[in-house]
Protein backbone atom coordinates (compact mmCIF):
# COMPACT_ATOMS: atom_id res chain seq x y z
CA UNK A 1 0.00 0.00 0.00
CA UNK A 2 1.43 3.30 -1.27
CA UNK A 3 1.79 5.88 1.61
CA UNK A 4 2.90 9.60 1.42
CA UNK A 5 6.49 10.98 1.92
CA UNK A 6 7.03 13.18 5.33
CA UNK A 7 6.12 16.45 5.40
CA UNK A 8 9.66 17.77 4.76
CA UNK A 9 10.49 15.45 1.89
CA UNK A 10 7.18 17.15 -0.12
CA UNK A 11 8.75 20.54 0.86
CA UNK A 12 12.07 20.41 0.38
CA UNK A 13 11.84 18.32 -2.69
CA UNK A 14 10.56 20.80 -5.04
CA UNK A 15 14.06 22.16 -7.04
CA UNK A 16 13.21 26.02 -6.34
CA UNK A 17 12.06 25.36 -2.44
CA UNK A 18 15.31 23.31 -2.13
CA UNK A 19 17.19 26.23 -3.48
CA UNK A 20 15.77 28.55 -1.15
CA UNK A 21 16.51 26.27 1.82
CA UNK A 22 20.33 25.92 0.70
CA UNK A 23 20.62 29.86 0.14
CA UNK A 24 19.34 30.54 3.81
CA UNK A 25 21.04 27.44 5.24
CA UNK A 26 24.25 29.87 4.62
CA UNK A 27 22.69 32.80 6.44
CA UNK A 28 19.63 34.89 7.11
CA UNK A 29 18.98 36.50 3.84
CA UNK A 30 16.44 39.40 2.24
CA UNK A 31 13.63 38.46 -0.68
CA UNK A 32 15.73 40.48 -3.27
CA UNK A 33 18.75 38.56 -2.52
CA UNK A 34 16.99 35.26 -2.73
CA UNK A 35 15.51 35.89 -6.09
CA UNK A 36 19.02 37.10 -7.37
CA UNK A 37 20.57 33.69 -6.09
CA UNK A 38 17.88 31.26 -7.42
CA UNK A 39 17.10 33.55 -10.47
CA UNK A 40 13.30 33.01 -10.51
CA UNK A 41 10.99 36.04 -10.23
CA UNK A 42 10.14 37.69 -6.91
CA UNK A 43 6.31 36.67 -7.20
CA UNK A 44 6.87 33.06 -7.25
CA UNK A 45 9.72 33.27 -4.63
CA UNK A 46 7.73 34.65 -2.66
CA UNK A 47 4.91 32.41 -2.65
CA UNK A 48 7.32 29.52 -2.18
CA UNK A 49 8.80 31.45 1.08
CA UNK A 50 5.41 31.49 2.38
CA UNK A 51 5.01 27.64 1.76
CA UNK A 52 8.17 27.31 3.59
CA UNK A 53 7.36 29.67 6.36
CA UNK A 54 3.64 27.57 6.37
CA UNK A 55 5.81 24.05 6.90
CA UNK A 56 8.02 25.67 10.08
CA UNK A 57 11.39 25.40 8.40
CA UNK A 58 11.69 29.42 7.49
CA UNK A 59 11.08 32.19 9.53
CA UNK A 60 10.82 36.08 8.78
CA UNK A 61 12.15 38.80 10.50
CA UNK A 62 11.74 42.88 9.98
CA UNK A 63 15.45 44.44 9.68
CA UNK A 64 16.15 46.55 12.42
CA UNK A 65 18.34 48.99 9.51
CA UNK A 66 15.30 49.25 6.96
CA UNK A 67 11.65 48.16 8.29
CA UNK A 68 10.14 47.65 4.79
CA UNK A 69 12.71 44.64 4.67
CA UNK A 70 12.65 41.34 6.07
CA UNK A 71 15.38 38.59 6.71
CA UNK A 72 13.99 35.02 6.45
CA UNK A 73 16.08 32.72 8.83
CA UNK A 74 16.20 29.15 8.43
CA UNK A 75 15.26 26.96 11.46
CA UNK A 76 17.82 24.44 11.27
CA UNK A 77 16.64 22.89 14.75
CA UNK A 78 13.27 22.02 12.54
CA UNK A 79 15.23 20.96 10.38
CA UNK A 80 17.25 18.93 11.90
CA UNK A 81 14.56 17.70 14.01
CA UNK A 82 12.13 17.03 10.44
CA UNK A 83 15.27 14.79 8.57
CA UNK A 84 15.59 12.87 11.36
CA UNK A 85 12.09 11.76 11.55
CA UNK A 86 12.52 11.17 7.92
CA UNK A 87 15.45 8.81 8.30
CA UNK A 88 13.52 6.99 10.57
CA UNK A 89 10.35 7.00 7.91
CA UNK A 90 12.34 5.06 6.03
CA UNK A 91 15.01 3.17 8.19
CA UNK A 92 16.19 3.63 11.60
CA UNK A 93 19.75 3.25 11.22
CA UNK A 94 20.47 5.78 8.86
CA UNK A 95 22.46 8.14 9.87
CA UNK A 96 24.03 11.75 8.66
CA UNK A 97 27.64 11.55 7.29
CA UNK A 98 30.71 12.98 9.69
CA UNK A 99 31.55 16.73 8.40
CA UNK A 100 34.91 17.05 7.11
CA UNK A 101 37.75 17.73 8.98
CA UNK A 102 38.98 21.51 9.00
CA UNK A 103 40.78 24.50 11.67
CA UNK A 104 38.94 27.69 11.29
CA UNK A 105 38.81 31.06 12.58
CA UNK A 106 35.66 33.09 13.12
CA UNK A 107 34.87 36.72 13.43
CA UNK A 108 31.24 38.20 14.73
CA UNK A 109 30.90 41.55 14.28
CA UNK A 110 27.62 43.74 15.33
CA UNK A 111 27.80 47.83 15.70
CA UNK A 112 28.39 48.08 19.64
CA UNK A 113 30.51 44.72 20.21
CA UNK A 114 28.56 45.32 23.44
CA UNK A 115 26.03 42.30 23.47
CA UNK A 116 25.43 40.15 20.63
CA UNK A 117 28.82 39.72 18.95
CA UNK A 118 30.66 39.45 22.04
CA UNK A 119 28.00 36.98 23.20
CA UNK A 120 28.33 35.00 20.09
CA UNK A 121 32.26 34.89 20.56
CA UNK A 122 32.34 33.81 24.10
CA UNK A 123 29.70 30.20 22.88
CA UNK A 124 31.58 29.55 20.08
CA UNK A 125 34.63 29.81 22.08
CA UNK A 126 33.12 27.87 24.86
CA UNK A 127 31.63 25.23 22.63
CA UNK A 128 34.97 24.26 20.93
CA UNK A 129 37.24 24.82 23.84
CA UNK A 130 39.65 26.51 22.20
CA UNK A 131 39.92 25.29 18.94
CA UNK A 132 38.50 27.74 16.72
CA UNK A 133 40.30 30.78 16.54
CA UNK A 134 37.40 33.65 17.12
CA UNK A 135 37.21 37.31 17.60
CA UNK A 136 34.20 39.87 17.68
CA UNK A 137 34.14 43.84 16.88
CA UNK A 138 31.94 46.86 16.31
CA UNK A 139 31.61 49.17 13.49
CA UNK A 140 30.73 51.98 16.38
CA UNK A 141 32.02 50.06 19.78
CA UNK A 142 30.57 50.93 23.20
CA UNK A 143 32.67 51.79 26.01
CA UNK A 144 31.94 48.68 27.75
CA UNK A 145 30.20 45.36 27.23
CA UNK A 146 26.05 45.50 28.04
CA UNK A 147 25.47 44.10 31.89
CA UNK A 148 22.91 42.06 30.82
CA UNK A 149 25.02 40.19 28.21
CA UNK A 150 27.68 39.88 31.54
CA UNK A 151 25.30 38.60 33.60
CA UNK A 152 23.34 36.12 31.29
CA UNK A 153 26.55 34.62 29.83
CA UNK A 154 27.97 33.88 33.68
CA UNK A 155 24.52 33.06 35.18
CA UNK A 156 23.36 31.13 32.42
CA UNK A 157 26.38 29.79 30.44
CA UNK A 158 29.36 30.02 33.31
CA UNK A 159 31.05 31.74 31.35
CA UNK A 160 32.94 35.56 32.56
CA UNK A 161 33.80 38.58 29.97
CA UNK A 162 34.28 41.05 33.16
CA UNK A 163 37.62 41.58 31.65
CA UNK A 164 36.27 42.15 28.04
CA UNK A 165 36.08 45.11 26.51
CA UNK A 166 34.48 46.54 22.53
CA UNK A 167 36.22 46.97 20.15
CA UNK A 168 36.30 48.80 16.44
CA UNK A 169 36.26 46.27 13.52
CA UNK A 170 39.36 47.96 11.89
CA UNK A 171 41.57 46.24 15.05
CA UNK A 172 40.93 42.80 13.08
CA UNK A 173 40.74 44.32 9.77
CA UNK A 174 44.32 42.50 8.49
CA UNK A 175 43.90 39.38 9.96
CA UNK A 176 42.95 36.52 8.46
CA UNK A 177 39.85 34.69 9.27
CA UNK A 178 37.86 32.08 7.25
CA UNK A 179 33.91 32.83 8.42
CA UNK A 180 32.97 36.39 9.20
CA UNK A 181 29.16 36.19 10.59
CA UNK A 182 27.40 39.97 10.95
CA UNK A 183 24.70 39.44 13.35
CA UNK A 184 23.68 42.81 12.99
CA UNK A 185 21.66 44.00 10.13
CA UNK A 186 23.31 47.75 10.59
CA UNK A 187 26.55 46.39 10.60
CA UNK A 188 25.66 44.31 7.38
CA UNK A 189 25.66 47.31 5.66
CA UNK A 190 28.93 48.68 6.53
CA UNK A 191 30.80 45.18 6.84
CA UNK A 192 34.59 45.92 4.50
CA UNK A 193 35.90 43.26 2.63
CA UNK A 194 38.40 41.09 4.48
CA UNK A 195 41.45 39.51 3.25
CA UNK A 196 41.66 36.11 2.12
CA UNK A 197 37.95 35.95 0.98
CA UNK A 198 36.40 34.78 4.23
CA UNK A 199 33.44 32.97 3.84
CA UNK A 200 30.45 35.66 4.59
CA UNK A 201 27.06 35.15 6.48
CA UNK A 202 24.38 36.83 8.50
CA UNK A 203 22.24 36.22 10.84
CA UNK A 204 19.64 38.85 11.52
CA UNK A 205 19.36 39.15 15.57
CA UNK A 206 17.88 42.16 16.84
CA UNK A 207 19.25 44.46 19.32
CA UNK A 208 18.63 42.76 22.64
CA UNK A 209 17.23 44.68 25.76
CA UNK A 210 18.39 43.61 29.29
CA UNK A 211 15.03 41.86 29.69
CA UNK A 212 15.46 40.27 26.20
CA UNK A 213 19.02 39.39 26.82
CA UNK A 214 18.63 35.03 27.53
CA UNK A 215 16.70 34.89 24.44
CA UNK A 216 19.08 36.45 22.04
CA UNK A 217 21.87 34.44 23.86
CA UNK A 218 19.66 31.19 23.41
CA UNK A 219 19.27 32.34 20.15
CA UNK A 220 22.68 32.72 19.17
CA UNK A 221 23.98 29.23 20.89
CA UNK A 222 21.68 27.30 18.50
CA UNK A 223 23.15 28.93 15.76
CA UNK A 224 26.05 28.31 16.84
CA UNK A 225 25.54 24.54 17.57
CA UNK A 226 24.49 24.44 14.05
CA UNK A 227 27.40 25.75 13.03
CA UNK A 228 29.66 23.71 14.60
CA UNK A 229 29.69 20.75 11.86
CA UNK A 230 31.44 23.48 9.57
CA UNK A 231 33.87 24.28 12.35
CA UNK A 232 34.98 21.43 13.89
CA UNK A 233 35.82 17.99 12.88
CA UNK A 234 33.32 15.36 14.38
CA UNK A 235 31.59 17.94 16.49
CA UNK A 236 27.56 17.65 16.16
CA UNK A 237 24.79 20.28 16.40
CA UNK A 238 23.82 18.91 20.31
CA UNK A 239 22.57 20.98 23.03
Amino acid sequence: MATEPPAFVRLAAHPLRWSLLTALAGGDLRVRELVAQVGEPQNLVSYHLRLLRGGGLVTATRSTFDGRDSYYHLDLDRCASALAETGAALHPALRPEPPPPGRVAVLFLCTGNSARSPIAEALLRRRTAGRVAVASAGSHPRAALHPGAVRVLAGEFGIDVTGQRPRHLDSVAGRRFDHVITVCDKVREVCPEFPHHPRRRHWSVPDPTADSMAATASELDTRIRHLLPELVPGKEARS
